[in-house]
């Protein structure tokens, strides 16, 4: 695998797909996603899919990863990582790069890290022993085992329990090695005030656009409340919002709140790659398309000679 990986990363509602989309037609290149959400169907206008942008002068640009669930369906980083690496294969036997785009940092810390993420099985044993302990005492036995990086995974007893279980897991096995391949991060930027605003005007423009019926429509297929509780911001206010927890005012304020404070833990996590030696190639959101690509082709071509 000696074709080159190039990771497309930065804050929610900062271009990153456009950004992405731009450099496959100028490299060649195809498409990964690196969205938690995005992988399911029917979930397009909360997760910002935005499909009609992966259409460059009326071609498509291959994409992977987008639309391979149905809404429901459970997928975790140990899935996202497996089927990261038989894109990067299949895409780098045709000869062309991948670009990974996305903002879950789990998932990009996945494709990027040096080893594979096992499958852990059930321990019965494990979970006799903790079954009865509070989640206060849960989240002890995690925090003892690994760092608490997914806020998520201490929402309930049965997720705690999964956490640590798989945390187990790991710390018992020997890792296996990720294969050797070029990498290249390029991160998008600019101030928490623009940021803000682009988050701002991109909820409107989802609420306007059927955001809301949308949810209304996975309620139809069998998606539960609880399940949408998973799904991101957006699916989970409302849901809160169609039970009747929260007026459409509230939808709003409370969504675009809790946005801005992902999109800050987003910039939290990029900042604990760059600390722990992950170099991320700044490029500036408030420059051009044109001007963007032309700085990142010249970094593409300083660091990879592509």
């Amino acid at each position: 695998m000696n074709q080159p990986l190039i990771v497309v990363l930065g804050p929610t509602a900062i271009g990153k797909t456009r950004l992405a989309v731009s450099l496959c037609k100028h490299l060649n290149g195809e498409l990964v996603s690196a969205d938690s959400r995005q992988v399911y169907k029917g979930m397009d206008i909360g997760t910002g899919k935005d499909l009609a942008d992966f259409k460059l002068d009326g071609l498509s640009v291959p994409y992977h990863l987008i639309d391979i669930k149905e809404a429901g369906e459970a997928y975790s980083v140990f899935e996202f990582q497996k089927d990261f690496l038989d894109a990067f294969e299949l895409i780098s036997k045709k000869g062309k790069p991948t670009i990974l785009c996305g903002g879950t940092g789990m998932y990009l810390s996945a494709a990027l890290q040096k080893d594979k993420i096992l499958p852990v099985p059930r321990n019965e044993a494990l979970r006799r022993g903790i079954v009865n302990k509070s989640n206060d005492q849960l989240v002890d036995y995690l925090s003892a085992l690994k760092p608490l990086h997914n806020s998520s995974d201490i929402l309930d007893q049965d997720r705690l329990i999964r956490a640590i279980e798989i945390a187990t897991f790991e710390n018992e096995q020997p890792p296996e090695a990720m294969p050797n391949f070029p990498v290249l991060i390029i991160g998008l930027s600019t101030s928490r005030e623009k940021i803000k605003e682009n988050i701002h005007l991109r909820l409107k423009n989802r609420i306007n656009e059927g955001l809301i019926e949308e949810v209304e429509e996975l309620i139809k297929k069998g998606v539960t409340h609880e399940q949408l509780n998973y799904y991101g911001l957006e699916y989970r206010y409302v849901s809160q919002y169609l039970t009747a927890k929260i007026d459409k005012d509230e939808l709003f304020a409370e969504l675009y709140k809790a946005i801005c404070n992902y999109a800050k833990r987003q910039m939290t996590w990029y900042r604990r790659m760059e600390k722990k030696g992950t170099i991320i190639h700044w490029v500036d959101a408030n420059d051009t398309l044109d001007s963007q690509i032309v700085n990142v082709m010249n970094i593409i071509k300083s660091k990879l000679n592509v």
